[in-house]
């Protein structure tokens, strides 16, 4: 019987276990099949509080493990395959075994929203990619496809260009979203290209990407890009299929919580991107990964002095 079982290994989950660890909870945190989350695939990191010079995602992440560890949470390397929340204690199922627990933090934040073109789930992992940081290496000298424009879009764009010989960023609309010191950046940098108003209809090769088709949004004209690798920013999807029947989520599979981090069953809480709709960020997953620690070790404390609640919602 675990206090308290934390599932995911981003921010917000280390977060829960150095918080949890201080409480003498004892936390057991499964790292999930990304240990580190989207944070650990960032090539930089230049606005989290305390590093002025900036550093990369996977520095980050094993900093915030090293601090957990200190505080006695337990680090399991597996994924969490299935949970029992209709009775208490709760059951968590993973490929290797199956824990109980009095209480529950659920981190398991966002992946990468596909385009759903033709050729993409072909070329996956033979030109397509959904991370800079691991593949941007494999195309020096090579022509490389950025699609998106918001903050993710460009920041790697601009990582890519370490490696690549040309990058051209393929968005939707005229102007991009990402913040205005990543947009300075891209706009200076001589690699980068832009086609605006456009979108990735397929992707194109032999064995390996050569190109990828596109078609104009205003005029619907068609168009052939060449190039040796498509990196895929669109936006994320939570990581909560586990979760359906189990949990209260949005329309868009987010988990609906409360401000303190608090889900639709008592003992369940929810922390980082997998319930942030709005500005995911490692600061805000890092708030809401403390609040929900402290909420858990409130709820374990209590559980001595009061019966089980009611499932609500």
């Amino acid at each position: 019987m675990e206090n308290l079982i934390i599932i995911g290994s981003g921010p917000a989950g280390w977060t829960a276990g150095i918080y949890a660890g201080r409480a003498q909870l004892a936390p057991l945190l499964i790292t999930g099949s990304a240990p580190g989350g989207q944070m650990a695939l960032t090539s930089e990191i230049e606005n989290y509080p305390g590093f002025p010079q900036g550093l990369s995602g996977q520095e980050l992440t094993q900093l915030m493990q090293q601090q957990a560890e200190r505080f006695d949470t337990r680090v399991l390397i597996d994924e969490v395959s299935a949970v029992e929340l209709s009775s208490h204690p709760f059951k968590v199922t993973t490929y290797g075994d199956e824990y109980e627990a009095q209480a529950l933090i659920v981190t398991t934040g966002t992946s990468p929203r596909k385009l759903g073109v033709p050729g993409e789930a072909k070329f996956t992992g033979r030109g397509v990619s959904y991370c800079a940081t691991c593949d941007g290496f494999f195309y020096q000298d090579r022509q490389v496809v950025v699609v998106g424009g918001g903050d993710s879009a460009i920041e790697e764009a601009l990582f890519l260009t370490k490696f690549a010989s040309q990058v051209h960023v393929v968005h939707r609309r005229n102007r991009l979203r990402a913040e205005k010191v990543f947009q300075e950046r891209a706009f200076r940098n001589e690699k980068i290209g832009f086609v605006w108003d456009s979108v990735v209809t397929e992707i194109m090769g032999d064995g390996k990407v050569t190109a990828v088709r596109l078609r104009n949004v205003k005029t619907e004209e068609e168009s052939t890009l060449e190039a040796d690798g498509v990196f895929v920013y669109v936006g994320t999807i939570p990581n909560t299929g586990f979760l359906e029947g189990q949990l209260e989520l949005d329309d868009r599979g987010y988990i609906v919580t409360n401000r303190q981090g608090h889900t639709s069953v008592p003992g369940v809480f929810a922390a980082g991107d997998v319930q942030e709709r709005v500005l995911k960020q490692v600061s805000t997953a890092v708030g809401s990964g403390a609040m929900a620690a402290m909420e858990a070790e409130k709820f374990v404390a209590e559980l001595e002095d009061r019966a089980y609640p009611e499932r609500t919602g």
